[in-house]
């Protein structure tokens, strides 16, 4: 049984979904690490963007409901909601940051496709026009 929901059931529930959301940030960065179009790339990070956004509503739940319960609590409780919050926000941040550097990866990219695809287009049509 999880110990939240002898707090709170709806702690509970909101903790179980930020832990799924989690999950699938993982998951997703995994899947991410191993596709080559640069295309797919950028949905699969339009796709973890919203689920960090989803994430970061929940964390803002979680501590809603937290401070709800505050008072009914006693200071060794408050005192680990908090710590439970904290560790939810690091966790985020973290995936936030690998978020931002493959979305400067990917712009990088995008700019290299940009300037090498139709230089070498270019290239090869010249060489028809010599020959």
């Amino acid at each position: 049984m999880d110990p939240l929901s002898s707090i709170s059931e709806e702690l509970a529930e909101i903790n179980g979904q930020i832990a799924d959301i989690f999950r699938s940030l993982s998951n997703g960065f995994q899947k991410l690490e191993k596709i080559k179009d640069v295309n797919r790339q950028s949905r699969q990070l339009e796709e973890l963007t919203g689920k960090l956004r989803e994430c970061k509503r929940l964390i803002k739940e979680f501590d809603r409901e937290v401070k709800d319960t505050e008072s009914r609590n006693d200071q060794d409780t408050n005192k680990m909601l908090n710590e439970k919050k904290q560790s939810m926000i690091k966790e985020l941040n973290s995936y936030v940051a690998l978020k931002k550097q493959y979305a400067t990866n990917l712009e990088n990219n995008k700019r290299v496709d940009l300037f090498d695809g139709p230089n070498e287009e270019l290239h090869d049509d010249n060489v028809l026009l010599a020959s």
